[in-house]
């Protein structure tokens, strides 16, 4: 993959076709994905990786949104590799 490849913008998909987003309709089309997903299936349908070379703080508050805005105890920071 060259610099020709990389996204350099959001995509969001509409009538089954990607298109250019702003980064608004880009996070907000991922929070009515992440909260549709929890509200049919639950919480538990979930998971959320974070990064073991993150730091503590970054860590504890991905944690803790996925605990509390997505209703998920389903987390692991990768702390093994």
């Amino acid at each position: 993959m060259g610099r020709k490849t990389r996204l350099t913008h959001p995509l969001v998909r509409q009538n089954g076709a990607l298109r250019q987003a702003t980064w608004a309709e880009a996070l907000a089309a991922a929070a009515r994905g992440l909260g549709g997903v929890r509200d049919a299936h639950g919480g538990e349908a979930i998971g959320l990786f974070s990064c073991s070379k993150a730091t503590n703080e970054t860590n504890y508050l991905a944690q803790k949104f996925a605990r509390v805005v997505l209703s998920t105890n389903n987390v692991d920071s990768c702390n093994r590799t």
